[in-house]
């Protein structure tokens, strides 16, 4: 029996008092994790937990074995800690804006597959990321794409679909409001880009993925979409305010929609996002990189409403020169 992983699927337990949000936290399905807590529960020789079908409690015994349980995961992270500072552990990179929710969610998976390594996140650009691991800074990293320097191998491709924030009180060019609920997406009518022509824009910063963002740029003026202003957000949270106050509107991803919003489809123009892990050809792979590559595919779909594309190498994209895009 592997303690620790076990540890570590009946503490998040513990903690949700839900089989279902613990499963997610972990990022593992429910069915595995309830033979983890019954395998823990076999071998210590006690009930941990009282379940119905409505309700999960500690027994007494799941109650004592909380405190030893942290006690236990606390000492074993120090340890992994101690090895990380040697050299040992897998140095991540990570996209910035990424949602805290998927953050979580990605550490709790790869910490359930591989419980014998630290994970060390360092949120970063894909520039900076392709830098750093092409240099041997980093082991692995989550880039958006096109990202293409000499010596890097890319996991699956992954596309994440982007479409319009707009204030929840806003009208199209037909009198609806923005929240009124008859589009496909739920969340009203899919929207035309032309409609949109000179609307002000909030879009991630081009540093963070200046290839990413410049094929979006692109993508909407082919569509027939020319921002009148291109904000560059450094925070989800200032892309909301500008949404709020009416000021722009925000090329988002769903899942940006918060109280006063509300997010939209965009018709007949395939806006999205293209993601992968990276890591450096041709050497030995470090430890964890194949699980962590794994993990982030399985987390990137579940939580961040990521699809996956065709594994096939990235194309070859050039770019053009700035003054082709809004800024």
């Amino acid at each position: 029996m592997n303690l620790v992983a076990h540890l570590t699927c009946f503490v998040a337990v513990a903690e949700e008092l839900h089989f279902g949000r613990a499963a997610a936290r972990l990022g593992m399905a429910q069915p595995p994790l309830s033979q983890r807590i019954r395998r823990l529960e076999a071998e210590l020789g006690v009930r941990l937990f009282a379940r119905s079908s409505r309700h999960v409690a500690l027994t007494p015994a799941g109650r004592a074995l909380v405190d030893e349980a942290y006690d236990i995961l606390a000492r074993v992270q120090r340890i992994y800690a101690l090895g990380s500072e040697a050299g040992g552990g897998l140095r991540a990179g990570i996209p910035g804006d990424l949602d805290g929710s998927v953050v979580a969610a990605l550490i709790a998976a790869f910490r359930a597959r591989r419980p014998d390594l630290l994970l060390d996140l360092v949120p970063l650009a894909t520039p900076e990321q392709a830098r750093r691991i092409v240099a041997g800074a980093l082991d692995v990293g989550i880039v958006r794409h096109p990202c293409e320097a000499p010596g890097l191998a890319f996991g699956p491709m992954l596309a994440q679909p982007l479409g319009v924030l707009l204030p929840a009180d806003a009208r199209d060019e037909e009198g609806r409001s923005g929240a009124a609920a008859d589009g496909p997406s739920g969340g009203g009518p899919e929207l035309h880009l032309p409609d949109l022509n000179g609307r002000a824009a909030v879009v991630f910063p081009r540093d963070e993925a200046p290839g990413a963002y410049d094929e979006l740029m692109a993508a909407c003026r082919l569509h027939g979409f020319a921002p009148g202003v291109v904000h560059e957000a450094p925070s989800p949270q200032f892309a909301l305010g500008l949404v709020l106050a009416g000021t722009a509107l925000a090329l988002v991803p769903r899942g940006a929609e918060a109280p006063g919003t509300v997010w939209r489809t965009v018709a007949g123009a395939s806006l999205a996002l293209r993601t992968s892990c990276v890591w450096r050809h041709g050497d030995e792979s470090p430890p964890g990189v194949e699980d962590f590559a794994a993990v982030a595919a399985e987390v990137l779909c579940r939580e961040a409403g990521m699809s996956r594309l065709d594994a096939a190498a990235p194309r070859r994209v050039v770019v053009r020169p700035a003054s082709g895009f809004f800024a």
